[in-house]
């Protein structure tokens, strides 16, 4: 009868801790829910939506996104691009603009208990000297509809700015991260809507706890440029021998593989409203030219110009390069670049989120190799 007792005994203890246990962990998962918005961590998903994602910067994102298999890629881009530069690559693409917001209604759709990161890199980058109401509607508007897109999905977003975006300071003086964006306070079309825009970002986070950080690359160089853009042309014309002479000037010029894993490690930091810039160091045209020439194996361009005789021949060389309908290699805005103060400092990225840059040698060697490998310098003419 005794050991009845004691067996009963024991078996309504040991009830009541498993019973205390499960309540325990429900109260854990609970919270742990209520931190992460009552969405189960267990169950989630990570969803990363990038736009302008055919682009180079884009498109080299998810390559690196798609190294981890689990991942779910949402490419977006626009109607009739092209987008070879996302062939093979683990993501589903979506047809849409960002001046549009009811296109962006299918690439938001069925985000219910998933972990969703927005790496918003779709912008036009303007050097000409022309004005341009689309640059404003893409970097300015379109960037209002993603943020409103955000926000109704519960996203974080991940900016990417410029460093264009942050007011030049005097005497080469080094500068870092602001807040205080001020679109009046930097030159040019392209760098004025990125302030702009910076700004709207920031107001954001204050006003509608809007989940977001800025990120703000230098000159980005490197491999995987299927658009061409303006400094690639460069590396081109270069390699290919096809220039005499050269600027007197530089700025800094960024890997873009460290662009990428700048913006892929600020999306798994707890960083609202903060801002990083993702630089190197400054590079001379000079430079860059010789680190062309050497990996290509042929003359260096000995001639170098002063910044005042290619500012008097900027004009003519935009209207040829128009009427041939390619890219300008200087213009009055670009050569005011390369006279700029480019003296930033990553000292924040390198804290926060671990940032390295690859050598630039490296990146000349690597951006050459895939250009001949994908036959780019033959397509010159």
């Amino acid at each position: 009868m005794n050991l009845r007792r004691v067996f009963l005994y024991l078996k309504a203890r040991i009830k009541n801790l498993l019973i205390l246990k499960q309540d325990i962990n429900e109260l854990y998962y609970y919270k742990l829910k209520k931190r992460f918005y009552f969405l189960d961590w267990r169950s989630m998903k990570k969803v990363y939506i990038v736009t302008g994602a055919n682009g180079f910067l884009g498109n080299n994102i998810i390559r690196k996104l798609s190294i981890h298999s689990e991942n779910e890629i949402r490419a977006l881009v626009l109607p009739d691009d092209k987008v070879k530069s996302l062939d093979n690559l683990k993501c589903k693409i979506y047809y849409g603009d960002v001046t549009k917001k009811d296109t962006l209604k299918a690439i938001f759709e069925n985000l219910k208990d998933k972990e969703v990161y927005v790496i918003h890199c779709a912008a036009i980058v303007y050097i000409k000297t022309k004005h341009n109401n689309s640059v404003y509607k893409v970097n300015v508007n379109g960037t209002k509809n993603i943020i409103a897109k955000v926000l109704e999905a519960n996203a974080k977003l991940i900016y990417v700015s410029s460093v264009h975006a942050i007011n030049e300071k005097e005497s080469n003086e080094v500068m870092s991260e602001i807040t205080d964006f001020d679109k009046d306070k930097v030159v040019g079309l392209y760098a004025k809507t990125k302030a702009e825009t910076a700004k709207y970002v920031l107001e954001m986070v204050k006003k509608k706890n809007l989940n977001a950080c800025i990120v703000h690359p230098s000159g980005i160089i490197g491999p995987y440029d299927f658009g061409n853009s303006h400094l690639t042309h460069l590396i081109k014309v270069i390699a290919k021998g096809n220039l005499f002479a050269v600027v007197k000037g530089g700025y800094d010029f960024v890997e873009v593989r460290d662009v990428v894993d700048g913006i892929i490690n600020a999306a798994s930091k707890e960083n609202r409203g903060e801002c990083y810039i993702l630089s190197n160091r400054y590079v001379s045209i000079k430079e860059l030219a010789d680190l062309i020439c050497e990996t290509r194996n042929i003359k260096k361009i000995k001639l170098v110009l002063p910044i005042w005789v290619a500012k008097l021949l900027a004009p003519l060389c935009e209207i040829y390069y128009n009427l041939k309908n390619e890219t300008p290699l200087f213009t009055k805005y670009s050569l005011y670049t390369l006279s700029s103060n480019a003296n930033f400092t990553t000292s924040k990225a390198k804290k926060e989120l671990g940032y390295k840059n690859i050598d630039i040698k490296d990146t000349i060697k690597d951006t050459i190799k895939w250009l001949e490998e994908n036959k780019e310098l033959e397509k010159l003419k």
